[in-house]
């Protein structure tokens, strides 16, 4: 009985989170679709806090090597799931290419961190609670939303401010995007970014 009110308050708590971040997002976000960024423009500013707690800011990495940036929409979710695991299992391989890798949904901070550790993702995860970097992108948000998950054990209330489509951007050394990727296939995002990069860099000798 304990453990049945436990999890009623559990949900009736995720609920009410939900119902608040949903508050400043947008079903189809209009502003979205109509500033995309394209092949060959310069790639926007941004910054966000990291799964570690700390502000992660794009002007300290790019121009220095390639930055693939992924959108995805929503943390501990089937497809998400085996996209960062597979960028976490190619990293080695992306870093010996000169490429750093950044994951972006509008998850929360600590259901980021949950993430990462539940998983052992080895790159940076931003919180983009409001969708501000993805509308500089261009990529389309819709409405927040809540889940829980059973943790070691630990149910945990998951809350995430935008959902993000699933849309992955390359950006080279000199900060322009070379590819855009909107209609990413998880289970193949991190080998077709290896072999974008692998081909840029061929071209550029």
């Amino acid at each position: 009985m304990r453990t049945s009110i436990a999890h009623l308050l559990l949900l009736t708590t995720c609920a009410a989170g939900a119902s608040f971040w949903a508050r400043d997002s947008i079903a189809a976000d209009p502003e979205s679709r109509s500033n995309g960024l394209r092949e060959g423009d310069t790639a926007p500013d941004f910054q966000a806090p990291g799964n570690n707690g700390r502000l992660w800011k794009s002007t300290e990495h790019v121009g220095r090597k390639y930055v693939v940036v992924f959108f995805y929409p929503a943390a501990f979710t089937s497809g998400c799931t085996k996209q960062a695991c597979l960028f976490r299992d190619h990293l080695s391989e992306l870093q010996q290419a000169g490429v750093e890798v950044v994951g972006i949904s509008g998850d929360r901070s600590d259901g980021l961190r949950l993430f990462q550790k539940q998983h052992s993702l080895n790159f940076p995860l931003l919180s983009d609670e409001n969708g501000q970097i993805a509308r500089a992108f261009g990529v389309p948000l819709r409405d927040g939303d809540t889940i829980t998950r059973s943790i070691d054990g630990v149910e945990h209330c998951l809350v995430r401010g935008v959902t993000a489509s699933r849309w992955t951007f390359v950006i080279a050394p000199n900060g322009r995007v070379i590819a855009k990727n909107t209609a990413v296939d998880p289970e193949r995002d991190a080998t077709n970014v290896l072999e974008i990069i692998r081909r840029s860099a061929a071209s550029s000798q």
